[in-house]
């Protein structure tokens, strides 16, 4: 099979392509190049530079490679920024997935893998969050991954496609320092910041019912997170009509000060964190369910949060090199 990875010049993208790559299978990239690096794509994979917003170089891309499978990251991701540009989030996050797939479903494309979150879950009041939890999402963000979900899944039923959603938890790390995560958006790069600033890391709230009273979160290797693309991809074309929607955690909760303990000690920085006010929304748990995934697929999370801190802090010293004179 040919699939197409839009989005795989981007952090996580990059990290499927190569996945992918690694395992046999052909793979083309499709990327608009807002926050992807074009040097990310390997030599000798293709890459077509659009917007999913383009039914028409959507299709040309899609008929001429052949492409007869689809992992669809492409999208803003942003919750913050999703707050303040709803309608940008339901364009460039919805519209461009309604048009992806309406040249899938003219195309020989009969399996699809949808890029979900566990900003779905919105809130949960719940140890562990499975994929039967309610979802009721706090941001346009959230809310443009759950309606993903929803077309995703009419649109396989209808037009016989295997189709999967797989919701996200925290990702983190990177397999090698050149494909870290340029971003500042996530908690491990917040904290790389700061550190390389001589400023003290931040914590949002010490008063949520947790036991050190900082938020609990899921964190998930790129890497793992990539190997499950690939189990998920192979799991469709050999299941054709296959419809499923599965976490991708570690089941596994770190605080917010466990995590700022661990890249003090990993970085050799000794920076005690500040305690700002929360941030609205934050919910004080969010730890994923990883029984489905592990029951579907045989997938299972093989690195742990020091692996993701560890690598995350190559690709930060890479990218800033002062931060590795203190």
């Amino acid at each position: 099979m040919t699939w197409l990875i839009t989005g795989g010049a981007g952090y996580i993208g990059a990290h499927v392509v190569r996945a992918m790559t690694a395992a046999g299978e052909k793979a083309v990239v499709y990327d608009d190049l807002s926050t992807g690096l074009a040097d990310r794509v390997p030599d000798g994979v293709p890459l077509v530079v659009g917007s999913t917003l383009d039914g028409d170089r959507v299709a040309r891309c899609l008929t001429d490679h052949a492409v007869t499978g689809v992992v669809h990251l492409a999208a803003k991701k942003q919750v913050g920024e999703s707050v303040a540009r709803p309608l940008h989030y339901y364009r460039e996050n919805i519209e461009g997935l309604r048009v992806l797939l309406d040249a899938v479903t003219a195309t020989e494309v009969r399996s699809f893998v949808f890029s979900s979150s566990a900003a779905v879950y919105g809130v949960p009041d719940v140890d562990l969050v499975t994929e039967e939890t309610p979802c009721v999402p706090l941001s346009p963000y959230g809310e443009t991954k759950l309606a993903g979900e929803w077309m995703v899944r009419a649109t396989g039923r209808t037009a016989g496609l295997a189709t999967a959603s797989l919701r996200y938890f925290n990702v983190a790390g990177a397999a090698s320092p050149e494909l870290g995560d340029v971003g500042v958006f996530n908690l491990i790069p917040m904290v790389f910041e700061k550190l390389t600033e001589n400023a003290a890391p931040r914590i949002f709230g010490d008063d949520y019912p947790t036991p050190d009273g900082t938020c609990i979160r899921d964190y998930i290797h790129v890497v793992d997170l990539a190997e499950a693309h690939v189990a998920m991809a192979r799991a469709l074309q050999s299941t054709p009509g296959l419809d499923l929607t599965l976490n991708i955690g570690r089941g596994e909760g770190v605080s917010v000060r466990e995590m700022i303990d661990m890249i003090n000690a990993i970085t050799g920085y000794n920076r005690p964190p500040t305690v700002t006010p929360r941030r609205p929304g934050d919910p004080a748990r969010v730890v994923a369910s990883a029984d489905r995934i592990a029951t579907e697929l045989g997938w299972k999370a093989k690195h742990d949060v020091r692996d993701m801190i560890a690598s995350a802090w190559e690709g930060w010293v890479r990218m800033h090199p002062e931060a590795a004179r203190r």
